[in-house]
């Protein structure tokens, strides 16, 4: 019996590393290493999950324990293979939330099926140790009878021994650094970084104790004043020439009244962070473009090699005639799309391992674009040329704001994967074109992975644009999606001057993630040249275009974070400029990109969170002190977006005041 029970304990052990080992190899994510910290863990808390498993699959009836323990490695090899396939086609690990929302997600199964065909060796070996397990039965060279009262008890305690060790490792054997395995453990989360230093098995572990616990994570707050960046004492005075009086954007909240008579401690820390941020001062593009109207689209994969002269030459003119953003970011995030809309729609960093967008439709928006320009008497419609409830925008959306419509509840397209966005705009535009003043959101579709001319509607429907390119068929058949994003906007634009309101109409576009679906060597032969993969590819276009305004180059660092103050105070709309994450970019707030991995950019140079180095800008050398504090920034902007989402921050604060 205590033979059978080590080789049984073993076999688990083996098996567990086996596939944990497997999973880091076949992953297409240079993030996640074969040899890391990760591997450790995952040394230390499957030989103690072993221990468990054990105790588990010890009933008085030997067939049956064998039975369980067949189950328990094929869940086992499910659980990875599953995260192989969702990592190989959205790039990062789906969580909790996603999980309870699998039918949601299932909607590619298309892509995830080929996605299994073509990794079928990779899923059949996690399955090895499965499969392996009956035909060492039937040899007798793994029998085993219940355990006894006795060692059912040792195993428990090896269990929680082993688990404990491995957390005071990582409590005490780790370095606290921001995204280590001691901060990842406890005080942050981003998914991949956690598979790497944490392993897998943990990672899902601690997503599911957070989701069950609300946890959000930790930060210090408040800054001192001066750190934190609110006004200075001579800010503060009043001016002596009232022409030169310095005007900024935020409301008047009163935050000493507040603080002094809130009770709930979580709200009472916003209140503090708030209070000490510095607002963005009204400039020379305040209200610029105040009553026009205004169409804001995400569309789907847009980037900047999208904007090709030839192939889509309205969307180059867009790009090269509008607000010309030289350094402009669209970070990828947790949720894929949905956090990607979530960013440019709210000016808050999506809260990991949650689908924030979703989770927002029970919150007061007030700084949405619908909700603040319905305020002023526009019509305000949104359209998705997909299933109206995918990611819940059908509860999201409505609460920005907007009529929404998508496919099955209003929006009659063509039925193809992925339907068409130029049918799209000939759908929705006579439903608001001849609005006195209108603003309209389009979440875009046509551009969707997969980039092939056989699984794809619109890259085969325009293939015969890009026959000629002398481009691999991938590159091609995502030139071919974007070009039905090109002849929906040619569409948008000429019903706009048809309809006479062209001249009096913000177009504003931005991706919602780079195209995932691309292979790095296609992006390169798209880019034409060799992308970082750490920043360089996350870098977008953001198209601001008011015909015939003239065209303006803006060379700072820029993220979709800031689009939603950028546009509000171009707008002329009163909003607060202290209470997004994100900056008005023609402001003179310092720039700074952020990623989901807590990574950043700033005017000085690029902090690479995964190795904890900073490359300065060439001519430019910065100290520890000025990294540290921007780190803390990042930190602290994590931290107050998800409470915000948690808390329903805006209610409490614009109607509890």
């Amino acid at each position: 019996m205590q033979r059978s029970g080590f080789l049984l304990l073993s076999y688990f052990v083996a098996s567990l590393l086996f596939m944990e080992i497997l999973f880091r190899i076949i992953s297409d994510n240079h993030a996640i290493e074969l040899f890391s910290t990760g591997l450790f863990y995952s040394t230390l808390f499957s030989i103690s999950l072993a221990f468990l498993l054990c105790v588990l699959v010890s009933t008085k009836w030997v067939t049956l324990n064998k039975i369980l323990t067949i189950i328990v490695l094929f869940i086992m090899g499910i659980l990875y293979t599953s995260q192989f396939i969702y990592h190989d086609v959205f790039k990062t690990i789906y969580n909790f939330s996603s999980a309870g929302n699998a039918g949601q997600v299932f909607g590619f199964k298309d892509t995830m099926f080929r996605t299994i065909k073509l990794n079928f060796h990779w899923i059949l070996l996690t399955f090895l140790p499965a499969i392996l397990l009956p035909f060492l039965f039937i040899r007798n060279k793994m029998t085993f009878h219940p355990f006894k009262k006795q060692v059912v008890l040792l195993y428990l305690f090896l269990f929680f021994l082993m688990h404990s060790v491995g957390i005071l490792f990582i409590s005490f054997g780790d370095d606290h650094r921001a995204n280590s395995a001691y901060d990842l453990y406890y005080k942050s989360s981003s998914p991949v970084l956690s598979v790497d230093r944490l392993g897998l098995l943990t990672t899902l572990r601690l997503d599911i104790q957070r989701h069950v616990t609300k946890w959000s994570p930790s930060v210090n707050i408040p800054l001192p004043p001066v750190e934190a960046g609110g006004k200075t004492e001579e800010e503060k005075k009043p001016p002596n020439n009232k022409e030169v009086e310095i005007k900024y954007n935020e409301l008047e909240i009163d935050f000493d009244t507040l603080i002094e008579k809130e009770q709930d401690e979580g709200i009472k820390q916003l209140h503090y962070y708030f209070q000490q941020r510095q607002p963005s001062k009204k400039n020379e593009y305040t209200g610029k473009f105040e009553g026009y109207n205004f169409i804001f689209i995400t569309a789907e994969a847009f980037a900047p090699y999208a904007a090709h002269k030839e192939v889509t030459p309205t969307l180059y003119k867009l790009v090269n005639e509008g607000f010309r953003f030289t350094d402009f970011y669209v970070p990828t995030w947790d949720v894929s799309t949905s956090d990607g809309e979530y960013v440019a729609t709210t000016g808050l960093i999506p809260k990991p391992a949650v689908w924030s967008y979703s989770r927002s439709s029970k919150n007061h928006q007030p700084f949405a674009m619908g909700n603040q320009l319905r305020a002023l008497g526009y019509t305000t419609k949104a359209y998705h040329n997909y299933t109206y409830s995918y990611y819940d925008r059908d509860k999201s959306h409505p609460n920005m704001g907007y009529d929404y419509k998508g496919i099955g509840n209003g929006l009659n397209v063509e039925k193809s994967w992925p339907p068409s966005d130029l049918e799209m705009m000939k759908e929705t535009i006579p439903e608001f074109i001849h609005s006195e003043s209108f603003h309209v959101y389009y979440m875009t579709v046509s551009g969707h992975l997969e980039y092939n001319f056989f699984g794809q509607a619109m890259a085969w429907k325009n293939k015969s644009y890009v026959d000629h390119l002398d481009l691999s068929t991938q590159a091609q058949a995502y030139l071919a999606t974007q070009v039905e994003f090109d002849l929906a906007m040619e569409y948008l634009l000429n019903e706009l001057e048809a309809a006479g309101v062209l001249e009096n109409t913000l177009i504003v576009i931005s991706a919602d993630h780079y195209p995932y679906g691309l292979d790095f060597e296609t992006i390169n032969e798209l880019s034409g040249k060799e992308v970082d993969i750490d920043f360089g590819i996350h870098k977008s276009e953001l198209i601001i275009y008011a015909h015939g305004e003239e065209s303006i180059v803006i060379n700072e660092p820029t993220s979709s974070l800031d689009i939603m103050p950028t546009i509000s105070n171009l707008l002329g709309i009163e909003f607060d400029s202290r209470l997004l994450m994100g900056r008005d970019i023609f402001s003179d707030i310092e720039p700074l990109v952020i990623f989901r991995d807590r990574s950043f950019i700033t005017k000085e140079g690029k902090y690479l969170s995964r190795t904890g180095e900073f490359t300065p800008n060439e001519g430019t050398d910065v100290d520890q002190p000025y990294i540290d504090r921007i780190a803390n920034d990042v930190n602290q902007r994590f931290y107050v977006s998800s409470r915000i989402l948690d808390l329903d921050y805006y209610r409490r604060l614009l109607f509890d005041k």
